[in-house]
């Protein structure tokens, strides 16, 4: 007699709550969070002067649900980190490769929007997503909110690690939009053929590099092998390249000695230099001299 009793008030509450004169609300944005609409202040105005004028680019840092993952806990980016982080974007990534490859390269290859997040973005797996791209249009970047460089209030050299993994994560996801608009050589993908797997992220980096991976998530397929050579090499620089491959020692679990391991990254630079040579005239090395400088500038 309960459940009868208990199925009528459902019913009842499902009728009351399905007239048509009651409105849905859109769960697109939670009130209060802002959104599109909002007065213009000195932020809007540096994004329009510094990167929409010269570049056709802007980015969204007040909070929309629409673009970003429903199913994950994300908080807004502080507005005081909005210009710094942008304006090292600019200076460490935009201007060097406007400085190799022209402005004119970069009007037409880089992405036209940016979304700003706070926090990171966690996964089921356990790992993190630190930035995301999509169809060479967009560039979700996560994690702002622990943005510190040089000269900012409590600055450590620990912060050095999120500044380099931001540019990491951009340099990672432009390399995508590059190989997606032309493709790097296949030889490229025979290099360690039968080696990608997607277990990668219980793998430590070291153990990966015995292999003659850059990193652990260089191993879950071969675009991401050729995109995190790219962007490792710009960001820790050659002096920080060859410490990676020439400190790579013993054999690994999976047979491959170090002299292999080594020569298979180094066969990976060289397809990787060539590739920015032919298809994009630009010289890699000074690029990667150009960019490794505005890092250092920024955190020591």
């Amino acid at each position: 007699m309960q459940m009868i009793k208990l199925s009528v008030v459902i019913s009842l509450i499902f009728f009351a709550s399905c007239r048509k004169e009651d409105q849905l609300t859109d769960p697109g944005n939670i009130p209060g969070l802002g959104g599109d609409v909002w007065a213009k202040g000195p932020i809007d105005n540096w994004i329009y002067d510094s990167l929409t004028v010269p570049y056709n680019v802007t980015a969204k840092y007040k909070w929309d649900q629409g673009e970003l993952p429903f199913n994950r806990i994300l908080v807004p980016p502080k507005e005081e980190k909005i210009i710094p982080v942008l304006s090292t974007i600019k200076k460490v990534w935009i201007d060097n490769y406007v400085a190799e490859a022209g402005d004119v390269f970069m009007k037409k290859y880089c992405p036209k929007f940016f979304v700003l997040v706070g926090s990171p973005s966690y996964n089921p797996d356990g790992t993190i997503t630190l930035g995301t791209a999509e169809g060479g249009r967009q560039i979700i970047l996560y994690v702002l909110n622990d943005f510190r460089i040089k000269g900012m209030p409590d600055y450590t050299a620990a912060d050095s690690s999120n500044v380099k993994e931001m540019f990491h994560t951009i340099e990672h996801e432009f390399g995508h939009i590059l190989h997606q608009t032309v493709l790097y050589p296949t030889d490229f993908k025979l290099i360690s053929v039968g080696k990608y797997t997607s277990n990668w992220n219980n793998v430590p980096d070291g153990i990966a590099r015995q292999d003659g991976f850059v990193t652990a998530y260089a191993q879950s397929a071969p675009d991401e092998d050729f995109v995190e050579m790219i962007s490792i090499m710009l960001v820790e620089g050659k002096a920080g390249f060859d410490n990676i491959v020439n400190g790579i020692t013993g054999t690994s679990p999976n047979g491959t000695t170090a002299e292999v391991a080594q020569s298979k990254l180094r066969q990976k630079e060289s397809i990787v230099v060539n590739y920015f040579k032919d298809v994009w005239n630009i010289n890699f090395y000074n690029l990667q001299l150009r960019t490794r400088t505005s890092i250092e500038a920024i955190i020591k």
